[in-house]
């Protein structure tokens, strides 16, 4: 971490994955972090995989290439490596934030199945609509609208997840869900994808605790 900028931005990097942590959104190991640090040839700084990313200090980030290899640093990169470059790629994005909280893998899993879950690789979408929270995504202005998340079913052959789910980045409301394993989110830079990641989480713990309210009083869904 050799010139001041690259060091200014694994301290942002560590602080963010840290509060992350605290909030329980990557509980255990779960959960990877990157941003960019050069984009020709791509170079990505993150978190290790298998190690518990609240307590990653600045100088225990790795440097990523986009084939995945660890170009300094002591650690392994993620095995999920492959679907940030996806989304640094596809969206021009400077950080992707990947988020194993509660309300994002029950949520992403039901979408699932509420589609055709017996499809080998299921593909639905999460509508979130009419909160004002939706604002703190950019190109947001109102909170009269809604924004569906794409929901791709999971994979453990990440490059060919990650084919599946460019197709889907385009339209995507600054993040996606992969069922059963929760949310990646990403902004033009740190500051705008954890700001992405904390209303995405916020409109996903309304959306199933509106899912339960409504159980609980037994109002009729529309159709």
């Amino acid at each position: 971490m050799a010139n001041a900028n690259t060091t200014a931005l694994a301290s942002a990097l560590s602080k963010a994955m840290a509060s992350i942590h605290q909030r329980g959104w990557c509980d255990g190991t779960g959960g990877n972090f990157s941003c960019v640090l050069e984009r020709e040839p791509l170079l990505l700084l993150m978190a290790p995989s298998g190690v518990d990313k609240g307590s990653v200090e600045p100088r225990d980030l790795i440097q990523v290439s986009a084939a995945g290899a660890v170009v300094a640093g002591k650690g392994k990169a993620s095995a999920e490596t492959a679907l940030h470059v996806e989304i640094v790629n596809s969206c021009g994005a400077g950080a992707v934030l990947h988020t194993h909280s509660q309300a994002g893998t029950l949520l992403s899993q039901w979408a699932l199945e509420q589609s055709n879950p017996s499809e080998a690789f299921a593909q639905s979408q999460l509508e979130l609509r009419d909160l004002e929270m939706l604002k703190g995504l950019e190109g947001i202005t109102t909170h009269a609208c809604s924004v569906n998340i794409p929901v791709c079913a999971n994979d453990q052959d990440l490059p060919a997840l990650s084919k599946r789910v460019r197709p889907l980045l385009a339209g995507a409301p600054h993040g996606v869900l992969i069922a059963g394993h929760g949310l990646y989110a990403w902004g033009r830079n740190l500051g705008s994808a954890v700001r992405h990641l904390e209303i995405l989480e916020f409109l996903l713990e309304q959306r199933w605790r509106r899912l339960l309210l409504d159980a609980l009083i037994q109002r009729p869904q529309a159709i």
